[in-house]
């Protein structure tokens, strides 16, 4: 097959010399992720060049070259290579603080996304807006894919009442929207009137999936090291709201699924008997070298997508966890949440009601058609936004 080989934002803004920031001071939000299509990273592709005036970077979770864990809080610092102030996104404050913006003329958010409402670059990059809109200056993202495609979409819209760091915004769980155009929707629709430019990416089509791209994947954060562990992280993701391990600590992230206290082949019978769309489980046994169960011998399912675009990682989220509820009702548990705090999977849900549907076996068939009318709904908004054409 031919591959089209896509241009992202930031060979785009370069292509053009730079000119959208000629003579202008320069913040960068961005991570190891921000790269041209040589992988020179974004940071010093705009320190060399001529035109452009990088004064501050600005790093998300993980940090701003993407070694700190998940979670992990990050202190602001100088950066050694650059000799620029890095002010964290992911600290004591989660926006940029009019103070870190004093000496900045234009930020620039350029960094990969997941393509999920939960992945939380989408709130940083959010938060960066209305701090650029609360000073006066624009805000310019240099747009990259959708890892998982631009046309899918699936799953419930977040309730307001659940807002937080890992869903701000009434979107769906999977949104298949690029960060430009994400930008686009929180701009109009949810109010935050920022100056706001996208760089468009050239040869993307909204049916492509990452490695149809021609791009290189730097993996976004340390437990998304490949493509097809963003195909089933919009579902197994939501296994972190649970006392079940999703794979961290070992090869394969939100692929491997288990606790000491499964049983794999009943589980991966159940699953395989549900004959959900074009994906298979097999029975695995895997010890994870840090995170939940740290040394403790695990047994679980892995999963098997066989056609990407048939498969529904949601649906396919809520079944396992269904499936491990229904098996081990005595050893299954949500993860406890903080005092006066929502439970951990409300939020990665969005809404409390998707829990207690499954506390009280509400077929997962009905829980999803449950989703339909507003999803719909969005899906219409969505429209107004979009930027790339269907493809072929």
């Amino acid at each position: 097959m031919n591959i089209l080989r896509v241009r992202a934002g930031v060979d785009v803004l370069l292509k053009k010399s730079g000119e959208l920031l000629k003579n202008k001071r320069v913040g960068l939000i961005t991570n190891q992720t921000g790269v041209t299509k040589n992988l020179k990273p974004t940071i010093d592709a705009f320190c060399e060049h001529p035109k452009i005036k990088l004064v501050a970077l600005y790093g998300p979770e993980h940090g701003v070259r993407g070694d700190a864990p998940d979670g992990q809080y990050i202190e602001s610092f100088t950066d050694e290579r650059t000799g620029l102030p890095v002010h964290s996104l992911y600290g004591l404050a989660k926006k940029p603080t009019q103070e870190s913006l004093k000496d900045v003329d234009v930020l620039v958010f350029d960094i990969q996304d997941a393509g999920v409402r939960f992945f939380t670059f989408i709130s940083t990059m959010s938060y960066a807006m209305e701090a650029a809109a609360e000073v006066g200056i624009p805000f310019v993202v240099l747009d990259r894919p959708n890892p998982i495609n631009g046309i899918s979409a699936e799953g419930n819209i977040l309730n307001p009442e659940f807002k937080s760091f890992v869903g701000l915004h009434p979107i769906p769980i999977r949104h298949g929207m690029t960060v430009g155009e994400l930008t686009m929707l929180f701009n109009a629709e949810f109010g935050i009137d920022a100056d706001l430019t996208v760089v468009k990416m050239d040869n993307w089509h909204r049916n492509m999936w990452f490695n149809d791209t021609g791009l290189i994947w730097v993996q976004p954060s340390p437990n998304l090291p490949t493509p097809d562990t963003a195909t089933a992280y919009p579902g197994t993701c939501l296994i972190e709201g649970t006392n079940v391990s999703e794979g961290r600590g070992t090869t394969r992230p939100f692929e491997l699924l288990g606790a000491p206290w499964i049983d794999c082949v009943k589980l991966a019978d159940e699953l395989n008997l549900r004959k959900l769309p074009r994906v298979l489980f097999r029975t695995v046994c895997f010890t994870p070298s840090f995170s939940k169960y740290v040394g403790k011998r695990c047994y679980g399912i892995q999963v098997h997508v066989i056609n990407r675009n048939a498969f529904k990682p949601v649906e396919t989220g809520l079944h396992i966890i269904d499936a491990i509820h229904k098996l081990h009702p005595d050893n299954f548990e949500w993860r406890k949440p903080q005092p006066g705090q929502p439970y951990f999977f409300d939020l990665l849900a969005g809404t409390d009601e998707t829990r207690h549907q499954l506390e009280e076996d509400v077929p997962v068939k009905k829980i999803v058609e449950g989703w339909q009318k507003e999803l719909s709904q969005f899906m219409k908004i969505r429209k107004r936004h979009l930027l790339y054409p269907t493809g072929s």
